[in-house]
């Protein structure tokens, strides 16, 4: 304990009393109800921060969520979207290696020829340029289709070498109808570009 200290005052002092003196068990008393109070008020404080915490902590939980969920929707379309542009590659490479691979016979030459000379709407003076194996092909096999077809008017067979195999170019009077598979190849490419 501290030495006693004198204090001065520079007035009387009016009713001033002297408490009891406390017993050493009210004192221990009040110091526990001070240390209960102090600990009550610092745990509701603690509650306090805490609770704002975790508020602020959820908050940009849900803002992190949120910006994930975007991200996986913006993520999916686009892998959808490169997904069919593979497939669309891969079934269009498919597509050609199966054509190329096919074996050049009467009939499919005969078939290209019927498919291009149906598109032509003036029968007229028709003339078809084939490959000169095709010409070959259909005029060894006497194709009836050198002769005529219906609903067509003459047709003259011309070879070219400009021409690949099992393809076809009709000329009216008219324009020309271009019925090459390289063409045909392309022409299916673009009418299923996005």
């Amino acid at each position: 304990m501290p030495p006693p200290r004198t204090i001065t005052f520079h007035a009387p002092l009016q009713d001033v009393r002297l408490l009891p003196p406390l017993s050493s068990l009210a004192v221990e008393a009040a110091r526990r109800k001070g240390e209960r109070e102090a600990y009550e008020r610092g745990r509701l404080e603690g509650e306090r921060a805490l609770s704002a915490q975790l508020l602020e902590q959820r908050g940009e939980l849900l803002e992190l969520q949120q910006g994930i969920f975007t991200s996986l929707r913006e993520a999916v379309g686009q892998v959808v979207q490169q997904t069919e542009q593979q497939l669309l590659q891969v079934a269009l490479e498919a597509a050609r290696k199966i054509v190329a691979g096919m074996e050049i016979s009467t009939e499919l030459v005969e078939r290209v020829v019927r498919e291009a000379v149906g598109e032509v709407e003036d029968g007229a003076e028709i003339t078809i340029q084939l490959h000169p194996e095709d010409l070959t092909l259909l005029r060894k096999h006497q194709s009836p289709i050198l002769q005529a077809l219906p609903d067509a008017g003459p047709l003259r067979f011309v070879s070219s070498t400009e021409i690949t195999r099992g393809g076809c170019l009709v000329q009216t009077r008219f324009g020309t109808l271009d019925a090459r598979r390289e063409t045909k190849f392309d022409q299916l490419k673009e009418s299923l570009a996005p």
